[in-house]
């Protein structure tokens, strides 16, 4: 393996734009900054109040918080209108602020729906996505409302909330193929979980089922109106996509935002996952379970801690820098205003 551009292949270009950095670890922006030509400069995009990568490092923090390079902070919102109600509860939760769950007088954009135990919340999550909202707001119950969970384990997980929405919403008939405990039928949301670089599929790319040849063993999936063959054997690098996790999540958008927040998902309960969750929606937010996980979420920033010596080694070699080698700059962009 490794990467075709280095130091001695550099990327052609003169200016490297990278969005969503805070989803690059150290390892990869060590590969991106020695692929970049000296004349060349960088501009780094991405909210430092997401979740930080998956890999070792907060990079887009070390390197806002070094003062080394120039941060410019955008501030103003354009995926909702300012009154917004997602944009307000996006704020308040990265204030360290408690949403306010209140049922709202009149329409709105956001909402909570109580729920004491699992099997309560797994109900009615299925009931939202299967009739309530696509009834109440017009949303398509598969294409336009996304599920999005802390983490794929448990009933309120990922893996089992998709069998659950695809036995409710698009139940397999006879054409069906099913392979590592996924069915997968015309009509399915999936999601591919691999770079597929001859495809041109990549890792968290959705795209809906077409058809099926149980025959043949494949599977023809829609991304983006492209359609992709798989045979049998390929069929480990895709997934249902009914629901997904909040950090496979980040980077998209979607019209419809249905997030279980409960106990159960204690071990993944932190700010940062609630900010992100809340912030890919553009339209509705619905929270279904319970207020006491709202609450231990938004007061739980252990997730932003990490140990790392990137910010102090940047700020003490930035007297001696030469000033050769590739411009540097930061743009912070946030989901919700500074200010409500």
């Amino acid at each position: 393996g490794g990467f075709r551009k280095d130091q001695d292949h550099p990327l052609e270009g003169d200016l490297v734009v990278v969005d969503e950095t805070s989803m690059v670890d150290v390892l990869l922006m060590h590969a991106l900054l020695k692929a970049v030509p000296d004349r060349a400069g960088v501009l780094l995009v991405g909210d430092v109040d997401q979740l930080p990568s998956v890999g070792p490092g907060q990079v887009l923090a070390d390197l806002i918080a070094s003062e080394v390079v120039p941060v410019v902070r955008l501030t103003a919102v354009f995926r909702q209108a300012a009154q917004s109600r997602i944009v307000i509860m996006a704020h308040r939760i990265n204030q360290g602020q408690l949403p306010d769950l209140r049922r709202p007088d009149g329409q709105s954009d956001f909402y909570f729906v109580d729920a004491e135990d699992p099997e309560a919340a797994v109900a009615r999550l299925l009931e939202l996505v299967g009739h309530r909202i696509p009834r109440r707001f017009g949303f398509h119950a598969i294409r336009d409302i996304q599920v999005l969970c802390p983490m794929n384990r448990g009933s309120l997980g990922a893996r089992s909330l998709n069998l659950a929405l695809q036995a409710a919403l698009n139940p397999p008939g006879e054409r069906r193929i099913e392979k590592f405990g996924w069915i997968f039928a015309p009509g399915d949301k999936v999601m591919q979980v691999e770079n597929d670089y001859d495809n041109e599929v990549y890792n968290g790319d959705s795209g809906f089922v077409d058809d099926v040849d149980p025959d043949a063993g494949a599977v023809s999936v829609s991304f983006d109106g492209r359609r992709v063959v798989y045979g049998l054997g390929d069929l480990d690098s895709l997934v249902l996509a009914y629901a997904t996790t909040i950090h496979k999540s980040q980077g998209s958008e979607y019209p419809a935002v249905v997030i279980p927040v409960t106990t159960q998902h204690y071990p993944m309960l932190q700010r940062n996952l609630l900010y992100t969750g809340i912030t890919r929606a553009k339209r509705l937010v619905v929270l279904v379970g319970q207020k006491k996980a709202v609450a231990i979420a938004v007061h739980n920033v252990s997730g932003r801690r990490r140990w790392s010596k990137l910010r102090e080694w940047l700020a003490g070699s930035a007297s001696s820098r030469s000033t050769g080698g590739p411009t540097l700059q930061v743009i912070a962009g946030h989901r919700a205003p500074l200010s409500p």
